[in-house]
């Protein structure tokens, strides 16, 4: 599998080269935020990246959030465009933005800021299986909290992978996170959408601490443009047996259908999976 490596400050690098020390706090306290997005690539080696300027500014976002350095947006976009020159692979990758606390004991604290392109497998949008897994805290934890980092996409993803070990242990292809007060929240790298009696609906961010999502963003402009309800709630996972289908969204992933919930099938709907698509860019 294809990948591009590159750093701030540096460049394109060989993707076997050591680019960070020992001492980074993002590798030892996972003290930094990432972005990710879609790269698609044209037969010719031609590149474009979805949505990049919704990425850079939700990257702020997270890096006001955890008190970071702020990202230089400019040097960002610089160092995409020159990875995007170097990558020729055609098809579809993920583009990966990390940016640290950088090196603990450095006398003078600068932040570390690279980036990845890494070819992604075909075929990963198909009806899903999820698992049900505990997130161990209520749908309004982070309301009064904002020291829990809710709405940043952090570094820290030790939980959400575990979880998706889990779920594979289940025998499904993801998990589903629910409140300790009986919610479903979001996956551990996309976020949950449903529609219900003609709306399009999906978790509130806010206090339940779940990370805007950009592809969300896109549903949301698109029901405004088709004059279709677009509503944030919350919902009980056994309720999504009963609307008119789910799906898990992400960037990468696209919008998948979920086609069974703890073994139990949930109802697919193909012209709204093609509309939602659609309206994502898949």
């Amino acid at each position: 599998m294809g990948q591009i490596v590159a750093v701030l400050g540096t460049g394109v690098v060989d993707p076997r080269q050591p680019v960070i020390t020992a001492d980074d706090l993002g590798l030892t306290r996972g003290d930094g935020i990432f972005d990710a997005t879609r790269v698609i690539t044209d037969p010719d080696g031609h590149s474009v990246v979805e949505h990049l300027d919704r990425h850079l500014a939700r990257l702020a976002r997270s890096a006001r959030a955890v008190e970071l350095p702020a990202p230089d947006l400019d040097g960002i976009a610089a160092l995409v465009a020159e990875a995007l020159t170097a990558w020729t692979t055609p098809g579809e990758a993920a583009l990966k933005i990390v940016h640290t606390r950088g090196l603990e004991h450095a006398t003078t604290p600068a932040a570390t800021t690279l980036l990845t392109i890494t070819e992604t497998e075909p075929g990963r949008r198909r009806p899903l299986a999820i698992a049900a897994l505990a997130r161990g805290y209520a749908s309004d934890t982070f309301a009064d909290a904002p020291w829990l980092l809710g709405g940043a996409k952090l570094l820290s993803y030790a939980v959400h992978t575990s979880a998706r070990r889990e779920a594979a242990r289940r025998g499904a292809d993801d998990a589903l996170f629910v409140s300790s007060d009986g919610y479903a929240l979001e996956a551990p790298t996309s976020s949950l959408v449903w529609v219900a009696d003609g709306a399009v609906r999906t978790t509130p961010t806010g206090a339940t601490g779940i990370l805007g999502s950009v592809t969300v963003e896109l549903l949301q402009e698109w029901a405004g443009a088709q004059n279709v309800r677009f509503e944030p709630t919350l919902i009980r996972p056994d309720q999504l047996y009963s609307v008119t289908g789910a799906w898990l969204a992400s960037s990468v992933r696209g919008v998948c259908p979920i086609a069974t919930l703890d073994g139990a099938a949930l109802p697919i709907s193909e012209a709204w999976t093609h509309r939602l698509a659609s309206a994502a860019g898949f």
